[in-house]
């Protein structure tokens, strides 16, 4: 997929209200071969999704020995709006939390109190830091059942109107 063309779908109304949501399903393939699909918080750039995880994650080793990745961002209503992004993730170790991760979780919903007892108690779980998983993506599809479907559906809908024409 060309940049230009993942930038038009990443840059529709409905992916950026996807992008804006907190948490995405990120797929990779686990040192053992077997596949994982996980929710984690995320934190969309403009360019690239950020997600933090503490540097013990088994997914970082994972990603290390293969970082091809593919996230899912959706909605929980029918029909669903779907957001489907591949790409490569890149391992950033930092001191500290990142600001991915505060502003990924800044949606919760938490008094002023309490977002200050909560930010006090992930700077001291993550003292000795996180890892930034950032993902460019390098192919994108939006699922809105309006104006796109799934790619299978797509593809049963154009042979139908194909044999309607011939």
């Amino acid at each position: 997929m060309r940049p230009s063309e993942i930038t038009e779908v990443l840059s529709r109304p409905i992916s950026r209200e996807l992008l804006a949501r907190d948490v995405t399903r990120l797929a990779y393939v686990a040192e053992d071969g077997t596949p994982r699909a996980i929710p984690i918080g995320f934190a969309w750039n403009g360019s690239e999704v950020v997600m933090c995880t503490p540097p013990n994650a088994p997914k970082l080793a994972a990603l290390r020995v293969n970082p091809a990745v593919a996230l899912t961002i959706d909605t929980e209503v029918h029909p669903p709006k779907i957001l489907l992004i591949r790409g490569r993730a890149s391992l950033d170790a930092v001191d500290g939390i990142p600001d991915e991760y505060l502003r990924a979780n800044s949606s919760y919903v938490m008094t002023p109190e309490q977002r200050v007892v909560w930010e006090a108690e992930v700077r001291s779980l993550y003292a000795d830091g996180m890892v930034r998983i950032v993902v460019t993506p390098t192919w994108a599809k939006l699922i809105d059942f309006d104006t796109t479907l799934p790619t299978a559906v797509e593809e049963l809908m154009r042979a139908r109107e194909e044999r309607r024409r011939a």
